[in-house]
Parts: C-alpha cells; structure tokens; sequence
C-alpha cells in the first residue's frame, strides 16, 4: 500500500535527503529500491520492475513543502 510507503518516507526524510539530496527515489517495501536523477527514467523502470500502482516515486528533498504536493498517478483502475 502506497501509503505505508510514504509514512516510511515522511519518517526517514531526514536521513534521507542527505544521501539522496535532488534524486527521485523508488520506495517498495519500505525501502529505497533505487534513486534517479530523471523522475522519467526511474517512473519507467519501477513500472517494468514493479508494476503500476505498487511503488512510490519521490522527489527527495529536505522540508515539509516537499511533502505537501499532489501528484497524480497513472494508474489505471479496472472494477
């Protein structure tokens, strides 16, 4: 669940941004499964690795403006 993801960012967000400082990282399972320089480049290659909908992208950065933006996925939802 994406959410457990997040909290796990929003917990070592810290920590975090000083290793990763810029990068966009790939959180599944509460851990960092790979950090890049190109939300693109890492967006494609968690999808291939993953799949949609089962990892967080972030941007790693330090404050909480970082944490309070919105983005929409593109995740498809089937009934």
């Amino acid at each position: 669940m994406l959410s457990i993801e997040f909290k796990y960012y929003r917990e070592h967000q810290k920590e975090l941004s000083q290793k990763y400082l810029g990068k966009f990282l790939i959180i599944k399972d509460c851990e960092v499964q790979g950090a890049y320089d190109d939300h693109i480049v890492a967006y494609e290659e968690a999808k291939e690795k993953f799949g949609l909908g089962n990892f967080l992208l972030q941007h790693c950065l330090p404050g909480e403006l970082n944490i309070s933006r919105t983005f929409h996925s593109q995740v498809i939802l089937s009934e």
